[in-house]
């Protein structure tokens, strides 16, 4: 099984990677949904099955990234715990 972690931030989907198990594992930043989207089905085409995104991209993120993949790839996304989520908000807005 090959997956994908997405975090988004200040990131630069282009050099801001990194992988691990001889690429099994992934972790990509990106700075925004268009570009975690395009990141999507970059990995889909790849044979990536399963990607996993930052709280960032919440629950509608993540619907996003389902779309983009055609619902073909496992999306998963971690949930922002509330003491966390106002300094989120400030970091990255």
């Amino acid at each position: 099984m090959r997956f994908a972690y997405l975090i988004m931030g200040h990131y630069d989907e282009k050099v801001d990677r990194a992988e691990i198990g001889g690429g099994k594992a992934q972790i990509i930043g990106v700075p925004n949904i268009e570009a975690a989207c395009q990141v999507a089905r970059e990995l889909q085409a790849d044979g990536v099955d399963a990607i996993e995104v930052c709280g960032a991209f919440g629950e509608e993120g993540a619907g996003k990234l389902a779309e983009a993949t055609g619902g073909t790839i496992s999306i998963g996304y971690v949930v922002n715990h509330p003491a966390t989520a106002e300094a989120h908000k400030k970091l990255f807005g």
